[in-house]
């Protein structure tokens, strides 16, 4: 999962990236409402947090013009502003939830898990052939074994298991997971493509991940 992070305090916007990363979330950090929305229109983000107070266009503005192009991403507002009014209007406004500044590490982490609960299955864990994949603990599993991944492993193999035999370019896998900004070059996908299918041969699945040049990698179940 991808967040945007909107916070013009750039030390706590720091501090919230390193939080998100920890806890294998994906997140960029931009520092006013109008970064905010040119960001969100690549479409590789699935939670926008937003701050209230930034210079140029504000919290409430960026989630106004945002609401109004019909973008449904879910919002968490996180504002040092504690008063009823501030939380009745960012609602109003289309925020799905107002968190106060200081605030707790776990109920930063719930409120994301809360808003994005709809948008998932209600079943934690994704299956392909004999492997499953566990969105709570990060474990990919097999009849052999399990494997705790990282950060990045997990991202990919969600990706490739959410969307079974469904090709997913190198770029692809570079804006949704390291985001359109970095530096990192198309071939450390294959690095991490690697990773996972060493893993896969440990475990003895019975799926694959499959290369077709100049396109992709797909998820495929073996026929043996």
């Amino acid at each position: 999962m991808r967040i945007l992070l909107a916070e013009d305090e750039r030390s706590l916007a720091r501090a919230i990236v390193k939080i998100l990363e920890k806890n294998h979330y994906s997140a960029d950090a931009v520092h006013s409402g109008e970064d905010a929305l040119v960001y969100l229109e690549t479409g590789n983000y699935d939670v926008l947090i937003l701050d209230i107070m930034m210079p140029g266009m504000g919290g409430f503005a960026a989630l106004k013009a945002l609401r109004e192009k019909g973008n449904t991403i879910p919002v968490l507002i996180l504002s040092a502003r504690t008063e009823v009014e501030d939380r009745v209007q960012g609602l109003d406004s289309g925020a799905n939830y107002y968190l106060t500044k200081p605030f707790d590490t776990r109920e930063l982490l719930a409120a994301i898990r809360t808003i994005t609960r709809a948008q998932t299955t209600p079943d934690t864990c994704l299956s392909v052939g004999n492997i499953t994949l566990d969105r709570a603990t990060f474990e990919l599993c097999s009849p052999a074994g399990n494997f705790r991944l990282a950060n990045k492993e997990f991202q990919m193999m969600e990706m490739l298991m959410t969307h079974p035999q469904y090709l997913i370019s190198a770029e692809r896998f570079l804006e949704k997971i390291w985001g359109y900004e970095s530096q990192a070059e198309v071939n450390v996908v294959w690095v991490y493509i690697s990773y996972l299918r060493k893993k896969l041969l440990a475990l003895e699945a019975n799926v694959q991940i499959v290369a077709s040049r100049n396109a992709g990698y797909s998820l495929e179940v073996s026929d043996t």
